[in-house]
C-alpha cells in the first residue's frame, strides 16, 4: 500500500499541512519583525560574541 492511502484513512489529516503552513509564516513573522527592531548596539554585540574573550 502506498502511504497516501493511510493518511486517507485518518479523519482530520488535511489539517496538518495548513497548520505547518501558519506556524512557518508566523515563526518567519516574528524574526522578521525582530530582526528590523533590534538595537544597532545589540547587534554588534551579537556580532562579536565569537570573538570576545571575556566570559559574562
Amino acid at each position: 500500500m502506498k502511504f497516501s492511502t493511510y493518511l486517507e484513512k485518518i479523519a482530520g489529516v488535511s489539517i496538518y499541512p495548513v497548520v505547518s503552513l501558519v506556524m512557518f509564516v508566523a515563526f518567519f513573522a516574528i524574526v522578521t519583525f525582530w530582526i528590523y527592531s533590534i538595537d544597532k548596539s545589540e547587534i554588534e554585540r551579537i556580532e562579536n560574541l565569537p570573538l570576545d574573550d571575556k566570559k559574562n
